[in-house]
């Protein structure tokens, strides 16, 4: 002690500072804890209160409608679905209708005017058109075959199906459609030629030269096309015929070709002579024929069909005049030579 009585010195415990950090430290935790508690007990009450009244909720729903499936759906499916789910029966039932009733063409027809209409009165109506590369169809029947009618209009025309429409029809083999905005169209067309009447069943139409029917209707027009008989000439006249164009002795005097059992051809003349070819070397027996003639003038004589069926041999039927004319010649021959 100094001379006041009182300590020399501050009295120093062992480790009295971190007994303090220690017992702060706790006090904070404890705060912590107690707020964490809280916290919960805040969190725990606010969702015990929505059990309760979502528990509410399903009982007045229940009160208010006993089926459960019906409290469900009014609870849980969102509002205005019912007036949706409406218009969507309603919207199935006119489709069912249509398609049941066969009026779907009809429906279509209707929607495509409707919206032709308003795209033409916007300033995309179709005043211009130009139908290039025709000689067999007229523009009207172009158009037709394209569908392209007065109540079209270009914004909503289908240049690709346009193409394939025209290219339907057997008379078209390509097309190309143009659009020029605003109101101009352009088509551009090739078409097959006329290259031979074709004869089947008796029944007569027009075919191009790869075989295709143009038209089933012959009219004047085509009645100096050379003329094939037979199923499936149609499809093997173009390279027969070339053929018989290398031979203009038997060319310029031909009527018909006619297929015969879709294997071989048989040859008509304009003057009624009937010339069976051979199956196989059709351009020898042609070759072989035009000698026949140019030595012994064969196409000129007084006979109804030359058989050259057969590589090894020829052989000509006579006409009933000439028949009679050679028997009586064959029996003067014999009188005269029994005679002597």
């Amino acid at each position: 002690m100094n001379g006041g009585g009182r300590l020399d010195r501050s009295l120093r415990l062992p480790g009295y500072k971190s007994v303090l950090l220690r017992a702060s430290d706790l006090l904070k935790q404890a705060n912590l804890l107690r707020w964490a508690a809280s916290g919960a007990a805040i969190l725990l009450r606010e969702q015990i209160d929505k059990l309760k009244r979502a528990r509410a909720e399903r009982l007045d729903a229940r009160a208010r409608n006993p089926n459960r499936a019906i409290a469900f759906i009014e609870r849980y499916v969102p509002r205005r679905l019912g007036a949706i789910m409406t218009v969507v029966v309603v919207g199935g039932s006119a489709v069912l209708g249509v398609v049941a009733g066969g009026h779907v063409d009809e429906a279509v027809a209707a929607l495509d005017d409707t919206r032709n209409a308003l795209a033409n009165a916007a300033g995309f109506r179709i005043t211009s058109v130009t139908v290039n590369g025709r000689t067999q169809l007229t523009q009207e029947e172009v158009l037709a075959a394209g569908g392209v009618n007065g109540r079209s209009s270009l914004l909503f025309l289908d240049a690709a199906g346009v193409r394939d429409s025209l290219k339907a029809n057997p008379w078209i083999a390509d097309a190309t459609v143009l659009k020029l905005y605003p109101g101009a169209l352009q088509i551009d067309i090739t078409e097959r030629l006329p290259f031979a009447l074709w004869q089947e069943n008796g029944k007569l139409a027009v075919i191009a030269a790869d075989g295709i029917v143009l038209t089933p209707h012959v009219s004047q027009r085509f009645a100096t096309l050379p003329l094939v008989v037979g199923k499936g000439a149609e499809t093997r006249a173009r390279d027969f015929l070339a053929l018989v164009a290398n031979y203009p002795v038997v060319n310029s005097q031909l009527k018909a070709a006619i297929f015969v059992g879709e294997r071989r051809w048989n040859l008509r003349l304009k003057d009624g002579l009937d010339i069976r070819l051979p199956e196989n070397d059709v351009g020898r027996a042609l070759a072989a024929l035009v000698k026949y003639d140019r030595e012994n003038k064969l196409l000129s004589r007084d006979i109804t069909a030359i058989d050259m069926r057969f590589p090894d041999r020829l052989t000509v039927r006579l006409s009933e005049e000439a028949a009679k004319a050679r028997e009586e010649q064959l029996k003067k021959s014999s009188k005269k030579a029994g005679s002597a």
